[in-house]
């Protein structure tokens, strides 16, 4: 009996087996016709059949499983002209198709729309939102400069603490437990320390993930959110650029073809992108912003990118990319703060030409260095270098996917800290991580299935994780959509920034301990030197109109073990390390609508993130209970040359902890010659023993700007930006100095304008 089942699966097998080679791939990429851009998300199928697919960002398509024959292959993307080509497929081969698409004449505003639709169908999406450039410059810009810092407080769920050197917390998760990837490279301080500007330049952006929560396989090594930002090959076709300038900064960008793309898909092609943005603002401050500080606002920055891309005749891809990144704040006798960034790296994509494999990778290194020198203490520093380098494959089945690959990184830490006893915490560190990870989707009629596995190993803590994670939809109608997604995180990374400070310019970067650490507040130890946390997220999906998009997603992140540098050290005894536990859970709305000229986004998020040290549990200092945010943009003008936005965000009250008295403080640092009668002591806070028992009061702020286009020629524009930021002068409280019982405000008001050339 046995046997006779294992030849009818193997003859059932060589059946399958002998079906498949019947059958083709017809794959390829669509290109912009102007600029050779990839084009995402356009709808490809063979007409008259019900074969189908959409293009990924990078524009590449696959159709699996067809049956040999003669067909037409059409690609169709609103606000292009549809394009057929015929194609002849024999059994058990691949063709490839190049297809270049031609503006026309039907608008433009329903391609995001189109795009957003066919995904949300097919793509399990839980706590992911992918933000475009056009989205990120529809915002009201401070300055004049659309940047993606400005616009991710908007996303339901984020919140980022201040103007000035503001940190992003995402659904409870500290600024150390989210990972920033550009181009798959770990950027550790991607915001300059005036909280409006990031180091990457709006213009290169070709597309921002913010995966919140429950984020699969593919990504690992942080236990609460990842935001993975990927820029744009360089044009194709001729050299272009941008030029602006504004108030705040001025920036530029070139790219062109080395190697123009073939239209026939007969050869490959080459470009290059360069940008650079330097701040203006401690020149330009001085003059029209002096009411906010005489002396001007300390604040600048440097940020270079460049990138060289290369792609075969086949599709197949290859970028090279290299960045430095620098910022300085100087307060005069206050502070001084210098961080710099720099590195490169590579990217891949490989099509073989036989095979519905694809294989991708990259590799990278970077090293980031910060220093603070704060009066006459001795100044902090860190520094962190990395090289990671990812291997993945992927498999593209009739109505599955299937990607796995590796993942090895190193670091090296060199970190010294004086606490407030001037005792020094150094660390000075290498170590090494290696994951394994496996995710798979399958497509069931109306369900869509993804589960994934990571496996990854933490050299340093000769300790390795087993990450289940799961993401699940269901398309109850057309319109609404049931999803969900979770799993298990970890990391071996902790940060010199403290949950309870209220402003931290230095973020420093510290290894896992590899030391004994001990059970909150006790003399226990732990069972494991990682962080970790396990998440469960639900939510709908629920298309009111054609144009009306409704969002829930209810959430849950359970932070089983956090560590933090021990800030508190009394003695060279104590540990350098201190854990807690954590809960963040909440529930997050959105609505989007988007109709010609039209669009409105709007969230709100109702939150609550604890900790426990052991002896009580208390909100951290970032639990923003309340979040409301409203985005308004509006084209207008005979030739829609004219776009109005406006932005309003209210949120409430920050917790901190009370103040109960003061006493004399003596540091004893002459030992028993210290002056204890007569000496002038320093001023000692007496808190409060309930911690973050305090509310600030409400934040909001309400931000407007107004863009007119010029068209200069077919190939060159200008755009001019006014806008006005904090338009009604909201007194939003910064943090408050308990000593010198002195309030620190945000900044106020701040009206500019902004000019972009184009061509």
């Amino acid at each position: 009996m046995n046997l006779r089942k294992l030849l009818v699966l193997s003859i059932s097998v060589l059946i399958c087996g002998f079906t498949y080679a019947q059958k083709g791939t017809i794959r390829g990429n669509v290109f912009e016709e102007s600029s050779g851009e990839p084009l995402g998300f356009v709808n490809i199928f063979l007409e008259g059949t019900t074969f189908g697919t959409t293009t990924d960002e990078d524009g590449f398509f696959i159709l699996a499983n067809i049956p040999p024959g003669a067909y037409k292959l059409v690609a169709q993307f609103i606000g292009y002209e549809n394009t057929t080509s015929e194609v002849t497929l024999k059994a058990g081969k691949i063709n490839y198709e190049r297809i270049i698409l031609k503006e026309g004449g039907i608008v433009l505003e329903g391609v995001e729309v189109s795009a957003r639709k066919e995904n949300a169908k097919s793509e399990v999406q839980v706590s992911q939102i992918t933000v475009s450039k056009a989205q990120i410059k529809s915002l009201p810009s401070t300055g004049g400069v659309a940047d993606i810092a400005q616009y991710l407080p908007v996303l339901p769920g984020v919140i980022v603490s201040g103007d000035q050197g503001g940190q992003l917390y995402i659904r409870g998760g500290s600024p150390i437990q989210n990972k920033i990837l550009l181009d798959g490279m770990t950027i550790y301080n991607p915001f300059h320390s005036i909280g409006f500007f990031s180091v990457f330049e709006t213009e290169a952006i070709k597309s921002v993930d913010v995966l919140t929560g429950g984020f699969n396989a593919e990504h690992g090594g942080r236990i609460s959110a990842i935001v993975d930002i990927k820029t744009r090959e360089g044009n194709k076709k001729r050299l272009s650029g941008r030029i602006g300038a504004s108030p705040f900064q001025a920036r530029a960008i070139i790219e062109g073809p080395i190697k123009k793309l073939d239209d026939y898909g007969e050869k490959g092609s080459s470009s290059f992108l360069l940008t650079a943005k330097r701040s203006l603002l401690e020149e330009t401050s001085k003059q029209i912003y002096s009411y906010v500080d005489s002396s001007g606002l300390p604040y600048n920055f440097t940020d270079v990118y460049g990138k060289l891309s290369f792609v075969a005749k086949n599709g197949s891809k290859l970028n090279l990319f290299g960045f430095n990144f620098n910022d300085n704040v100087n307060f005069l006798n206050v502070a001084n703060l210098d961080w710099v960034t720099n590195g490169g790296g590579l990217n891949f994509s490989l099509i073989p030409p036989s095979s519905n494999i694809l294989v991708g990778g990259s590799a990278a290194f970077s090293d980031y260095s910060i220093s603070l020198a704060e009066g006459t203490d001795l100044p902090r520093n860190s520094q962190i270098q990395t090289f990671n380098v990812i291997l993945d494959f992927k498999y593209f089945g009739a109505n599955s996917e299937v990607k796995y690959g590796l993942e090895f990184n190193g670091f090296n830490t060199d970190f010294s800290f004086n606490n407030f006893l001037g005792l020094t915490i150094e660390q000075r560190d290498f170590t090494t991580e290696l994951a394994g990870f496996v995710q798979y989707k399958q497509k069931i009629g109306d369900l869509v299935i993804e589960p994934g596995l990571r496996l990854q190993y933490y050299a340093s803590q000769s300790d390795g994780t087993f990450e289940p994670r799961l993401g699940l939809k269901y398309n109850i109608t057309d319109r609404l959509r049931f999803k969900l997604a979770g799993g298990y995180y970890s990391q071996n990374l902790v940060s010199t920034v403290n949950e309870r400070d209220i402003v931290n310019l230095f973020v420093g970067f510290l290894a896992g301990p590899e030391e004994t650490i001990f059970k909150p507040n006790t003399t226990t130890p732990t069972d494991h030197r990682l962080q970790k946390s396990i998440h469960a997220i639900g939510g709908l999906e629920f298309d009111v109109t054609k144009n009306i998009e409704f969002n829930v997603e209810p959430y849950f992140k359970d932070f089983t073990q956090l560590i933090n540098l021990n800030r508190n050290k009394l003695s060279g005894s104590d540990p350098n390390y201190a854990t807690e536990t954590g809960e963040a859970y909440g529930i997050d709305f959105s609505v989007r609508y988007d109709k010609n000229d039209t669009y409105i986004w709007a969230t709100y998020s109702n939150a609550y993130v604890n900790r426990d040290d052991g002896q009580q549990v208390y909100p951290t200092n970032f639990d923003r209970r309340h979040n409301i945010n409203l985005l308004v943009t509006q084209n207008f003008g005979k030739d829609k040359s004219w776009e109005a936005s406006a932005r309003w965000n209210l949120g409430t009250g920050f917790p901190f902890t009370l103040t109960q008295g003061f006493f004399s403080l003596f540091n004893f640092t002459e030992g028993i010659s210290t002056d204890y009668i007569s000496g002038n002591p320093e001023l000692g806070i007496v808190f409060d023993e309930k911690r973050n028992a305090g509310r600030l009061p409400a934040y909001h702020r309400f931000d407007i700007s107004l863009k007119k286009n010029v068209e200069l020629s077919k190939t060159s524009e200008l755009d001019v930006v006014l806008s006005v930021t904090n338009v009604y002068d909201r007194e939003n409280i910064f943090f408050f100095d308990r000593v010198r019982y002195e309030r620190v405000n945000q900044l106020p008001i701040l009206p500019s304008i902004g000019v972009d050339f184009g061509f």
